[in-house]
């Protein structure tokens, strides 16, 4: 049997290997940003936030500090520092049988952290080509 998908999500962020991400996301993934106005649908889109993500958020300091999940979903809330600010947020994971991440809900505070981390979000992303989203609040 193969690792649950939030097994799977754990040793992905530790190891910050976003290559884990074409295997972990179902196709029709749908990922919701903090900073985005519309969901963001499928998994080339998805992968390229989640991407970003983990180099945005990767740093030490970055760590889970609470945790609760059922059979396919999971909520954990982290903590980060990011230019000697404290970043509190919540992943919302929800995962099919075949354990594949279907959604992908990120909530963020405070406000200020929102405004950085969407500059440095769409940094990534623009190198990255990230495409086009909407982005209107």
């Amino acid at each position: 049997m193969s690792d649950s998908a939030l097994v799977q999500w754990h040793r992905t962020v530790a190891e910050r290997d976003a290559r884990r991400l074409d295997s972990l996301l179902a196709d029709d993934v749908v990922f919701y940003s903090p900073v985005v106005f519309t969901p963001q649908v499928g998994k080339a889109i998805t992968r390229q936030y989640l991407a970003a993500a983990l180099h945005v958020f990767g740093n030490d300091s970055f760590r889970y500090v609470r945790e609760v999940s059922g059979e396919h979903d999971a909520v954990l809330e982290f903590l980060v520092e990011i230019d000697g600010m404290v970043v509190n947020g919540v992943d919302i994971l929800h995962w099919n049988d075949a354990q594949q991440l279907t959604e992908f809900k990120v909530m963020l505070r405070p406000l200020k952290a929102v405004e950085v981390i969407h500059e440095r979000m769409a940094a990534m992303l623009r190198g990255n080509g990230g495409g086009r989203s909407e982005t209107r609040p």
